[in-house]
C-alpha cells in the first residue's frame, strides 16, 4: 500500500470513528469519494487542498449533521455544489427510508450530483434552481432544511424563513465567525437555536434552529 493509500485509509478510518455507519453505507461513500476524485479534475467540485482528508473533511463533517434532526427523513439542501453535505446524507437516507432534495444553480455540478446518486442508489431528488426561485415549494414537504459554506446566516435566514417558520428544523454547519453571523442575524430575527461542537473541526460548530420570527421594524 503506497503512502497516500495509507493517508487515506487512516482518514477514512478516523471519520468512521467520528460518524459509525454500515458497511453498507460505508461502501456507497466510497464510490461518492472516488467519482469526487476522478471528476474533480475537470469540475472542481471541492477545494483542492482538502481531498487529502476528504473522508473526515467532507464525509463526517456532512454524516454528523443527521444527528440534529434525528427524526427528520425529509431533508433539503441548498447550495449542494459537490454533494456535501447532500449526497452524503442521501446515502445514509437511503438506510432510514428517507429522502432528500438538493438545490444547486450550477448546471456541471447538477450533473456530477445526479451522477453518483444513481451510482450509489440514493434517494436524491437533484434541482438545477436558484435558490430563491424554489425554496419556497418545499414548505410543507421537509422535515429539516441544511446548507454548507453557502452564505451568513442572515441571508439563510432570509432564504429559510418560512420553511423555519413552519416548524421545519434548520441544521447548519458554521465556522468560526458564527458569533458574530448571530449577532448580525439578531438585528431583524427572533431565532430559536442552539449550538454545538463540531465532531470534525474544533474552531466550528453545528448551528440548529427551530424557529425564527421577523422583529418588528
Amino acid at each position: 500500500m503506497s503512502s497516500v493509500d495509507k493517508a487515506d485509509n487512516s482518514d477514512r478510518q478516523h471519520a468512521f470513528r467520528l460518524t459509525p455507519v454500515s458497511r453498507e453505507t460505508q461502501e456507497r461513500l466510497a464510490i461518492l469519494v472516488a467519482e469526487l476524485k476522478r471528476w474533480q479534475q475537470a469540475k472542481n467540485l471541492v477545494s483542492g487542498a482538502t481531498l487529502d482528508e476528504v473522508w473526515t473533511r467532507h464525509v463526517a463533517d456532512s454524516l454528523q449533521l443527521l444527528g440534529h434532526a434525528p427524526q427528520a427523513r425529509r431533508w433539503l439542501d441548498l447550495g449542494s455544489g459537490g454533494g456535501f453535505p447532500g449526497l452524503v446524507l442521501g446515502i445514509r437516507l437511503a438506510e432510514l427510508g428517507g429522502h432528500i432534495d438538493l438545490v444547486e444553480s450550477n448546471a456541471r455540478k447538477c450533473a456530477f450530483l445526479r451522477h453518483a446518486a444513481r451510482l450509489t442508489g440514493s434517494p436524491v431528488t437533484v434541482h438545477n434552481a436558484r435558490i430563491e426561485d424554489v425554496v419556497d415549494g418545499f414548505v410543507g414537504k421537509v422535515e429539516a432544511v441544511t446548507a454548507r459554506a453557502l452564505a451568513p446566516l442572515p441571508l439563510l435566514l432570509d432564504w429559510c424563513n418560512e420553511l423555519l417558520r413552519t416548524g421545519v428544523t434548520g441544521v447548519f454547519p458554521k465556522g468560526q465567525h458564527l458569533d458574530a453571523e448571530l449577532t448580525a442575524a439578531a438585528k431583524y430575527w427572533k431565532i430559536q437555536a442552539t449550538t454545538f461542537p463540531s465532531l470534525t473541526d474544533s474552531a466550528a460548530a453545528i448551528l440548529v434552529i427551530g424557529g425564527v420570527e421577523k422583529r418588528a421594524d
